[in-house]
């Protein structure tokens, strides 16, 4: 009894395994689905072999490896990072920098502008219309929410 729960036990690793490995490669005839899902001719056989594989003792690592030798490195969902690949990890990255760059430079470009106006409005420069509108934007504090009597008080007041 106790050899057919070991049995058992070993064919569910091997099929949880089996399933882990065939949801990380692609079929090479649907393309967009995983072995796993598709039921293409080349997924079956693809199945079996990671199956075989597993039963005579490789590592998930030796199969990825063999099925990256066989079917090309487009195979794996999950592509090694390397100098080829480089781009594809870190072009997130890039795009995120860039883009705080961009709005680090106009912030830093709005605030030196708004000293030099003031600096040439302490010098005595006359400001040019679109200078004076933005310096009036940026002085005039803004309107105070207490300023203006809420509905409810007015109408406790008759108004």
């Amino acid at each position: 009894m106790e050899g057919d729960d070991e049995e058992v036990k070993q064919r569910r690793v091997v099929e949880a395994r089996a399933r882990n490995i065939s949801h990380n490669v692609r079929c090479t005839e649907c393309g967009s689905q995983s072995i796993e899902d598709s039921q293409a001719d080349i997924a079956i056989l693809l199945r079996k072999l990671i199956r075989d594989e597993i039963q005579s003792g490789k590592t998930d690592k030796e199969i990825y490896k063999k099925l990256e030798e066989d079917y090309g490195e487009t195979v794996l969902y999950a592509p090694k990072f390397d100098m080829q690949t480089a781009a594809l990890w870190l072009s997130p990255l890039l795009v995120a920098g860039g883009a705080a760059g961009v709005w680090a430079y106009s912030k830093h470009k709005q605030r030196t502008n708004v000293h030099i106006m003031a600096l040439n409005l302490i010098r005595g420069v006359p400001l040019s219309p679109k200078e004076k509108e933005t310096m009036l934007d940026l002085l005039t504090p803004p309107p105070s929410p207490r300023a203006v009597p809420s509905s409810w008080w007015k109408r406790w007041l008759g108004q």
